[in-house]
């Protein structure tokens, strides 16, 4: 059963618009090493003033622990209203777990509910949504990096697998944007991943490169096409893969032609473009060399996941202070957060519930 584990806000997120002071912060979100900030992060965020963090697993103890480390984050760069990121997918990515939150279902469960009952099943992702929003902004958190509208293929790589929502990119477009639709009920925003598609990947990202060899015509058919569904969403994030129809040699994160003719082009996507992680070894060169190659490509964030204070200097030595269109980008997400709306928790935790009990 999906009941509340944690009833208790710690700290309520702040809705009103902030003036986040871009102008002072730098193009790259970051992580922190674990459950509290050490004195060098704190000197680090201080001085470099990333744009946004996120968090991982081994930042999770116990719910005042999360709550506080949220707040140090924010107090670090002075910026009350910094986005805080988060993977909570459901299934085996779910960054908090029990007894902290439930455990959720993963996307392809989602899926099977949707094939079963097209309502249903877009009825259970915006309530799957709507929970993590609830879970989550009890800390503070206020970006979920979802929906995953990777669309795979058989035989493909398991790196998203069950993550996805199925086969079919019109139903995934469908379903995210019915995840997306359910955070921003509950005051938070989606991040569209892996953009413009990863779902073709025939290896693991995190430690190879993938390379699609697809044409154009058959990417725009399904690959592309749930992320063109949903242009107007606010975030996105990229993918480590190499596509030899559009760019044989760079994969998109560091591609200026996937990021102009495709993201920007083909697909119409306006809004801010982060990389995923910048230590993914899917990426050639050392770090600084990957984050420079991040910022050529036209993306408007670097994410650097690990906590890992070498390379954080590598990162913050190479981004450029947010500016331009990034800039502009980054106002819209500000303007983006919403009020939550005055749904009942309890009573959307039952229906989602009883849609698992038949499923």
């Amino acid at each position: 059963m999906i009941r509340p584990c944690f009833k208790t806000p710690f700290r309520l997120a702040r809705r009103s618009v902030y003036c986040f002071g871009m102008s002072e912060s730098k193009a790259f979100i970051s992580g922190c090493k674990g459950l509290v900030l050490t004195p060098d992060e704190k000197t680090f965020f201080a001085g470099e003033r990333p744009w946004g963090f996120i968090l991982f697993g081994r930042n999770i103890g116990e719910p005042e622990q999360i709550a506080d480390l949220v707040a140090s984050l924010r107090d670090s760069i002075g910026n009350p209203a910094a986005p805080v990121l988060i993977d909570q997918e459901g299934g085996r990515v779910q960054r908090i777990r029990p007894p902290i939150v439930a455990q959720y279902p993963n996307g392809a469960a989602i899926g099977e509910i949707y094939r079963r009952d097209r309502a249903e099943g877009l009825r259970a992702a915006w309530l799957m949504s709507r929970l993590h929003a609830f879970d989550l902004m009890r800390f503070g958190i206020t970006v979920d990096c979802l929906p995953v509208l990777d669309v795979p293929v058989e035989g493909s790589n398991e790196v998203i697998g069950n993550r996805a929502y199925g086969y079919d990119p019109h139903a995934i477009a469908e379903i995210g944007a019915a995840a997306a639709a359910g955070l921003k009920a509950g005051g938070m925003l989606p991040v569209m991943k892996h953009m413009p598609g990863h779902g073709r990947a025939f290896a693991d990202s995190h430690h190879n490169l993938p390379v699609v060899d697809a044409s154009f015509q058959a990417l725009a058919a399904s690959d592309f096409l749930p992320f063109a569904a949903m242009k107007d969403e606010l975030m996105a994030m990229s993918a480590h893969i190499v596509f030899t129809a559009i760019d044989p040699d760079n994969p998109a994160t560091t591609s200026e032609k996937v990021v102009r003719e495709i993201i920007r082009g083909h697909i119409g996507f306006d809004g801010l473009l982060m990389s995923d992680d910048v230590s993914m070894n899917a990426l050639a060169g050392n770090i600084e060399e990957r984050a420079r190659g991040i910022v050529a490509a036209g993306l408007d964030m670097v994410l650097h996941c690990h906590g890992i204070m070498e390379e954080m200097l590598q990162v913050a030595r190479v981004v450029p202070v947010v500016a331009g269109e990034t800039l502009r980008r980054a106002r819209a997400v500000e303007a983006g957060f919403a009020k939550p709306d005055s749904a009942d928790e309890a009573a959307l935790r039952d229906e989602f519930n009883g849609m698992l009990a038949i499923a």
